[in-house]
């Protein structure tokens, strides 16, 4: 494979103000994750400590093997909402290593709202269960939580994507065989008491952890029974009478060990069979990635930039490389694991599209998972390109990318816009995860276009304002709060969080490829 040669150096002055944006942009970013990862106000997670609770960061670091890090999805869900009282939609979700093991963990934070769910806490939980569907993984469930936020009740519990979602998802887990446990460490009221009910294994902390469909106030108003919540539902309860949960522990760090124990009698993982190579450093440093994007995205970047800072080595087996340029293709390794990647360089051409098609088609039927690196404004339009049949062609990537098997994970790190999102695996074609950079922007079109199309048909008057408000809506942190993505990651983090996707997505197995009608 050949190196890729950079044309960005650190200490090239042209790139001075570049990295002072950059850099501005990334600070933003990590004030706002460092406030979430405190959780709930201050006096909150003190009366949470006071009661010898741990709170839900603190409970995963313990669970994970030391040293190994937790993969967190959606930090900044709920930031900007709310009036901030939601920090992380007060749910704590991720990947984390248990015995060697790759799980994904759901960690209720009972120190924002008491671990009550709001739109974007059903959201966050949903998409967990989702990719530990899609990539069969183990679950944990700590519970700490009072539920729905009633206030929000019309938008958490009626819909086909809300609360009953995540038990409808425990039970197809539980159909294809994928472990699940559950710890109870705090309270489980009403519909939440079915998480630990439909996990295969159940810990509940004593004196703690209560599990109740409907709690003291509720059997009072319902019934006259004036009952404790301990009487209920408390943990002996549950382990000594009704064998809803299955082990009784003293406290928070005894429950933890025991869902690693619980997690040695496990079968052992499968492995997708790959061209797994050792790992090598890039040749060039993946700290540079936090600066290099130009202050304007619509300015031309070569997405080879990007990749040479990401892959081993930095060498790309680059596919089709005269043709079609706007396109990147080409096979490389990411900490040793096999990949292709798509990389936008540019607009989208028929010539494009037919090369991105094809190359899917090769990593489908090679089994080699794909990297979409999206920076795309979309596909090229006018006269001469319809007539060439640009939506034909833009159609068979676009059925290229729905129908490949392999597991595919996307990484906006310019723009992304219009139906240039779909070709390159966005949100809506399913890509395994899919990650945003700080400074990344996605809408269907940019706000002066978007101005000038409504200005056009008479639709809109007030240019400044739309252009103000896709500019605020465009925002990778707008999106991100919306749980629109997997998590805004750190640029020069980029490998790092690959590999462990990557790495998560190989515990199922890539079927044969199937694709549909292509028009010709």
């Amino acid at each position: 494979m050949e190196r890729i040669e950079s044309s960005i150096w650190p200490d090239d002055p042209s790139y001075k103000s570049r990295k002072e944006l950059n850099l501005a942009v990334l600070k933003e970013w990590q004030e706002l994750m460092a406030k979430v990862m405190k959780g709930g106000p201050i006096e909150a997670v003190k009366r949470h400590h006071e009661r010898g609770k741990l709170t839900a960061r603190e409970r995963i670091e313990l669970l994970c093997d030391e040293g190994t890090g937790f993969l967190e999805f959606s930090a900044l869900a709920a930031n900007g909402q709310y009036a901030e009282a939601f920090p992380s939609a007060g749910i704590i979700t991720g990947i984390a290593l248990i015995q060697g093991r790759e799980a994904v963990v759901i960690a209720n934070d009972a120190t924002v709202k008491g671990g009550t769910y709001i739109s974007e806490t059903i959201r966050k939980h949903v998409r967990a269960l989702e990719i530990a569907l899609e990539n069969n993984l183990p679950c944990v469930y700590m519970v700490d939580s009072g539920g729905v936020f009633l206030p929000e009740q019309s938008k958490v519990f009626p819909d086909k994507d809300h609360f009953g979602r995540i038990f409808y998802y425990q039970a197809r887990l539980s159909a294809v065989g994928i472990p699940q446990v559950a710890i109870v460490m705090g309270s489980c009221t009403a519909g939440g008491a079915y998480i630990p009910a439909m996990a295969d294994e159940t810990i509940i902390v004593k004196n703690q952890g209560t599990i109740f469909i409907a709690g003291p106030p509720l059997v009072k108003a319902a019934t006259g029974e004036e009952v404790t919540a301990e009487e209920l539902g408390g943990a002996e309860v549950h382990t000594k009478i009704s064998g809803v949960a299955d082990h009784l522990v003293e406290n928070d760090h005894e429950a933890i060990g025991k869902c690693r124990e619980i997690f040695l009698s496990f079968a052992p993982a499968y492995r997708q069979p790959l061209a797994y190579n050792d790992p090598v450093e890039p040749y060039y440093s993946p700290r540079e990635l936090d600066y290099i994007m130009p202050e304007d995205l619509s300015t031309h970047f070569d997405s080879r930039e990007v990749i040479a800072r990401i892959v081993d080595g930095s060498k790309l087996n680059e596919f089709k490389k005269e043709y079609a340029p706007t396109l990147v293709t080409g096979f490389a390794h990411i900490m040793g694991i096999p990949v292709g990647i798509i990389a936008n360089n540019g607009v989208l051409y028929p010539e494009t599209s037919l090369k991105g098609a094809h190359f899917v088609e090769l990593c489908a039927q090679r089994k080699v998972p794909i990297i979409f690196l999206q920076n795309v404004t979309g596909f090229m339009v006018g006269k001469d390109f319809e007539h060439k049949g640009i939506a034909r062609d833009g159609a068979k990537m676009v059925h290229a990318v729905a129908n490949a098997n392999v597991p595919m994970i996307t990484l906006i790190f310019g723009s992304s816009n219009g139906a240039g999102n779909y070709a390159m695996a966005g949100r809506a074609f399913g890509p395994r995860f899919l990650w945003m950079w700080p400074n990344a922007r996605i809408s269907v079109m940019g706000g002066a276009q978007a101005s000038q199309v409504l200005s056009t048909v008479k639709q809109d008057k007030n240019e400044e304002n739309l252009i103000e408000r896709y500019e605020r809506e465009s925002k990778a942190l707008f999106a991100t709060s919306r749980v629109w993505d997997d998590g805004i990651i750190q640029p020069s983090e980029s490998r790092f969080v690959l590999a462990r996707a990557l790495s998560a997505t190989l515990n199922k197995p890539i079927p044969e490829p199937q694709f549909g009608v292509f028009r010709m």
